[in-house]
């Protein structure tokens, strides 16, 4: 069966970004075309179109005389990525809450559960997988695909220091599974869609704010007298 170049673009997409996203391929990592291609058995065509859509997508950088690079994700850039997220996301949640059934709602609150169950032994990495299923369900719904698509970018554009999230704030987590129980109960609820939108989206600015103030604390220089 012969395999496209369309069809071997997306298998080498796949394989770079599911290395970048589980961390095999950490932030800075060079990514060579003619090796990637190698290990894959194609050409670099298709390998070099799919450094593009990972591009697009902010997950790689291209440098200089160096070449693409996994995207180095800055504060700045963290802090940005995460505003904009919280207004997009908690868009699209309020404009999905009147399509959520019953159904959608129980397997939210399922996998907000086995987040619960997770908290006297965080793993960081799994809970973050969990986190964002739980938002897929609430979000995934939204009517509107433009919208949609700016979620998605911004969830990807974040896949890079998302574990890193929890793991340098492990108290963030229990706050995190009770906001997921009030964003439910609101859509349960039948709540306005502004208060909707606006506790999904304080949700994900409160994590910001929360690794960020973290990171200034382990960052600040210690200041007094010191024997």
């Amino acid at each position: 069966m012969t395999t496209t170049a369309a069809s071997k673009s997306e298998v080498a997409y796949e394989w770079i970004r599911s290395r970048i996203t589980g961390h095999m391929f950490s932030p800075g990592y060079r990514l060579v075309l003619g090796s990637i291609a190698d290990d894959l058995k194609m050409s670099v065509v298709p390998v070099r179109e799919a450094i593009r859509r990972l591009e697009a997508e902010g997950l790689v950088t291209f440098e200089r005389n160096v070449g693409a690079r996994v995207t180095l994700v800055d504060e700045s850039e963290y802090a940005h990525t995460m505003q904009t997220l919280g207004i997009v996301e908690g868009s699209a949640t309020a404009l999905s809450a009147p399509l959520l059934d019953d159904d959608a709602l129980d397997e939210a609150a399922r996998i907000n559960d086995r987040m619960a169950r997770m908290l006297d032994h965080l793993d960081a990495h799994a809970f973050t997988e969990l986190n964002r299923q739980f938002h897929s369900v609430l979000f995934e719904p939204c009517p509107n695909p433009h919208l949609l698509e700016l979620v998605h970018r911004g969830w990807s554009r974040l896949s890079g220091i998302r574990d890193s999230t929890f793991a340098s704030i492990p108290g963030r987590a229990q706050h995190s599974v009770e906001e997921h129980t009030e964003i439910l109960d609101l859509i349960r609820a039948g709540a306005d869609p502004l208060e909707i939108e606006l506790a999904a989206r304080n949700h994900r600015w409160r994590t910001m704010d929360a690794f960020l103030d973290a990171l200034h604390t382990r960052t600040a220089p210690t200041t007094g007298d010191q024997s």
